[in-house]
């Protein structure tokens, strides 16, 4: 019996907290991340396509960055989440997909 005990309280022991040094890191980076973009579009003098891909990596930066850190992605216990997270991206992907080939065929 005090066996059963023993692995309940491991279980039930509270997490150790992270602290604000990860959070105050992360947006630090995200500020970053925003001001890269910003200063792509402003300048102006930079070729239309590289914009767009340097909006569009900084984007998908700033996911990772936003699921990982502010909304804890990056435990455990959130595979749910992530799951459905995935299955959203997926269905967007295939009804873009699905629109592009209606509109060119």
């Amino acid at each position: 019996m005090s066996n059963q005990h023993s692995t309940v309280q491991e279980h039930s022991r509270p997490r150790k907290h992270e602290g604000p040094k990860k959070h105050i890191v992360a947006f630090i980076f995200s500020i970053v991340l925003t001001f890269i973009a910003f200063a792509t579009v402003a300048s102006g003098e930079i070729n239309e396509t590289f914009t767009y891909i340097v909006l569009v990596g900084m984007a998908l930066l700033q996911v990772f960055i936003q699921m990982a850190f502010w909304m804890h992605m990056k435990d455990r216990g959130h595979m749910f989440a992530i799951v459905g997270i995935l299955t959203g991206v997926f269905v967007a992907f295939t009804c873009v997909i699905m629109a592009e080939y209606w509109v060119w065929w």
